[in-house]
């Protein structure tokens, strides 16, 4: 929602893109025996848009989510951590409005066969404890299917065999 690259972002106009988004919640919580939960995942960093300014509102919202790739080039896990509006930023956000944390996108990206950001980023989801994760898995950047980054595969498989 606060990237460049998608027609569905919030800009040019972000308060109408939440209005958008209230209405959507409204409507689909207006269905009998609905049981749809709301995850508000902005792009990890400051983006096109910084993200805290476009959150819909505790009660349009069930998870704190964040799409974090390893990117840009040379940016280091550290960096994503301590950035505005990253990892570290959104943690905060999350439990300053009680809700739980979620990774619905992540992955490698800018930085090719990148086992130290696998591992760094493993680590820090198993101390917060997502409500859900999921792996981005396409070529070039994936792990599991693109021969091209062995390295971050076996740390993947390392780890989570190892978490619930």
């Amino acid at each position: 929602m606060n990237g460049t690259t998608h027609t569905h972002r919030c800009a040019p106009d972000p308060t109408s893109w939440k209005r958008y988004w209230t209405r959507i919640v409204a409507a689909m919580r207006s269905v009998p025996g609905r049981r749809f939960h709301f995850d508000f995942t902005p792009n990890r960093g400051h983006d096109a848009i910084p993200w805290t300014d476009r959150y819909p509102g505790d009660a349009y919202v069930d998870v704190i989510g964040m799409d974090a790739y390893d990117a840009p080039r040379g940016l280091l896990f550290t960096g994503q951590l301590t950035e505005p509006y990253g990892l570290l930023a959104q943690a905060d956000f999350a439990r300053t409005h009680h809700k739980p944390l979620a990774y619905p996108e992540w992955g490698l990206f800018d930085n090719g066969d990148n086992p130290a950001y696998v591992r760094s980023m493993l680590t820090w989801m198993a101390g917060q404890h997502p409500l859900h994760r999921t792996i981005g898995d396409y070529c070039p950047h994936g792990v599991w299917r693109c021969r091209a980054n062995p390295k971050p595969a076996s740390v993947y498989r390392a780890l989570t065999d190892h978490q619930s």
